[in-house]
């Protein structure tokens, strides 16, 4: 009995995942053709890191604000100095 059980049930079974391979070539196939779908999260997403790199692209490093100040300060200074030097 098992006998027979096992020479029906294993082509069977062969047959079966055959046709699911085929299947899924066949899906796959279809799938390459058409665009890829964007997920309204994934777009959401791509959307914040290029605003948060072009925020991060305007932003000013610590030392790029200390050394915006100290030229700010000589160009000040050098003025004050022209305009006592003028006075006297």
């Amino acid at each position: 009995m098992y006998e027979i059980f096992m020479w029906v049930a294993l082509p069977v079974l062969a047959v079966g995942w055959i046709a699911y391979w085929l299947w899924m070539r066949k899906v796959r196939e279809k799938e390459k053709d058409q665009p890829r779908q964007v997920s309204k999260r994934l777009s959401t997403s791509r959307s914040e890191v290029t605003d948060w790199t072009q925020k991060m692209k305007e932003a000013e490093s610590p030392r790029e604000k200390a050394l915006k100040r100290r030229r700010e300060r000589q160009i000040q200074r050098q003025k004050e100095q022209q305009q006592t030097e003028s006075q006297s």
